[in-house]
């Protein structure tokens, strides 16, 4: 008997770190159909500029919307080549009219030691629901400063929504 319940509590505890993982992965998202697509904006807090070495607010407020202007046109340019998208001009730009989807960026956050974290939500515009997700990840751009660690980090995000673009066409 004890040995039966020794060999359970192994095998549990060999099964659970995969059923935990499996449970994060992603929505698969039927995206057929939706041609139009609104990119929300990253929207990375400017308030934690003294935390990430930026002597003023304005200063990383200016690198956060370098690193969204850069990752819309690599968006742009890999995950969403042949379809037309628009993109937020700003964190506050929600303005999806004539689009079929809305890809919106939730739970961000850039720490201190680089890494940008953010889920991904892909909205239905047409019946305003959700109709997949990336859940929450984590996003290590290596070997460089702030603002080149947040682009390589959001070029890491873009190849990821190509990959749910490609098995759409």
């Amino acid at each position: 008997m004890k040995r039966t319940v020794v060999i359970a509590v192994c095998l549990l505890s060999l099964t659970l770190p995969a059923l935990l993982v499996a449970k994060q992965k992603a929505t698969p998202v039927d995206l057929k159909g939706m041609n139009r697509t609104f990119l929300g904006w990253v929207d990375i807090s400017p308030d934690d500029y003294h935390h990430q070495g930026y002597s003023t607010r304005e200063e990383y407020l200016a690198v956060i919307n370098h690193a969204n202007v850069a990752f819309q046109e690599y968006s742009q340019s890999k995950a969403f080549s042949g379809r037309t998208m628009t993109a937020a001009k700003s964190r506050d730009d929600e303005s999806t009219a004539g689009n079929d989807l809305y890809v919106k960026f939730s739970d961000v956050s850039h720490d201190h030691k680089y890494r940008l974290h953010l889920s991904v939500h892909f909205i239905d515009l047409k019946t305003n629901t959700e109709i997949g997700s990336i859940p929450l990840n984590t996003y290590t751009g290596r070997v460089c400063g702030l603002e080149g660690c947040l682009i390589k980090e959001l070029d890491k995000v873009s190849d990821e929504l190509q990959k749910e673009f490609a098995g759409a066409k």
